[in-house]
């Protein structure tokens, strides 16, 4: 995986779930609680849920094949997806179910020293991991705030771990607002209120995440900036005199497909108009690297037939039909 999929921040949050979940665990098994027994699953499903992004990552660089001829870039967003799933089942509806059974049948919590001090390990291993998670979105983030970066990013392991970590601090402090309240009033019941506010915190980060890569699945087009820089680079004003209409879809976060039809000169030579698109497709690739898959068709530019948009225009000898 490259650089800007976050690599550094999904090992660095990896790292701290595994051992955040191993002495949540312990905590439970020595106090009873349940709201530690809930954070042991939130932290075992986000270490699961890094360990996917991994995969995707490795799954993503496999070359092109005859049956997927446009590569294996979108294995990013499958596995992102399927991580909102695992945190929605295994997290969020784990953490409900234990705090409805901790609310009907209370106990007091004992030993309490082991969860209050795992707790306050546990944030500051999350704050460590997400320090981490931050730093590395800021070299990509640029002027966009976090809600545009969190919706924008087309590489999504990093809005990912931004919100896993997150929800996993606002977690943590729930946990311990539910066992301090449990040990300040003597009734487990806040235990479980404190359970399930961590569910309803999970799932809502679920569906947060589960919308956001749904929408990388379906196909998303390249950002507005990116799409100034290819309609500078394809007109030359010589030979390509304006682009009629262009399309461009994300084939991962990486890889850019560009499909354009261009106006060119009436009078130009099949060899002339041949050269020009050449020239094109070094320009586009030079001005947005990640244009790695581009077509270009020439015709002589007609306003009444590119009003009609790319997928009413006439073509010679046919129906209409879009070009691209």
């Amino acid at each position: 995986m490259s650089a800007s999929g976050g690599t550094k921040a999904i090992v660095a949050a990896l790292a701290a779930n595994l051992a955040i979940a191993v002495s949540k665990f312990v905590a439970f098994l020595f106090s009873g609680s349940s709201s530690m027994l809930a954070e042991s699953v939130h932290s075992l499903a986000d270490s699961g849920n890094q360990a996917l992004l991994l995969v995707g990552g490795k799954k993503a660089q496999r070359e092109a094949t005859p049956q997927h001829p446009f590569g294996y870039g979108r294995e990013r967003y499958i596995y992102a997806f399927l991580v909102s799933i695992v945190l929605f089942s295994v997290g969020g509806m784990f953490a409900l179910y234990e705090g409805y059974e901790k609310i009907k049948d209370p106990h007091e919590l004992e030993h309490w020293y082991w969860p209050v001090g795992v707790l306050v390990f546990a944030i500051i291993a999350e704050g460590f991991s997400f320090r981490t998670a931050i730093k590395e979105s800021n070299a990509l983030r640029g002027k966009q705030s976090w809600t545009e970066f969190i919706r924008r990013a087309k590489a999504p392991e990093l809005p990912v771990v931004l919100l896993e970590d997150f929800g996993a601090l606002i977690g943590l402090v729930l946990a311990l607002g539910g066992v301090g309240l449990a040990l300040l009033t003597g009734d487990g019941v806040w235990d479980g209120v404190g359970t399930l506010c961590i569910g309803v915190l999970l799932i809502l980060i679920a569906l947060v995440l589960a919308a956001e890569t749904k929408s990388l699945l379906l196909g998303e087009s390249a950002g507005p900036e990116a799409v100034q820089k290819i309609e500078a680079a394809t007109v030359d004003g010589d030979t390509v005199t304006r682009i009629i209409h262009m399309r461009t879809l994300h084939l991962g976060p990486e890889e850019l497909l560009v499909a354009a039809k261009i106006a060119v000169r009436h009078d130009e030579t099949a060899a002339e108009v041949a050269a020009a698109i050449d020239a094109a497709e070094a320009r586009i690739r030079e001005a947005v690297p990640i244009a790695r898959v581009i077509y270009l068709e020439p015709d002589i530019y007609s306003e009444s037939e590119a009003a009609k948009g790319p997928d009413r225009e006439a073509t010679p000898g046919g129906p209409a039909t879009d070009h691209h």
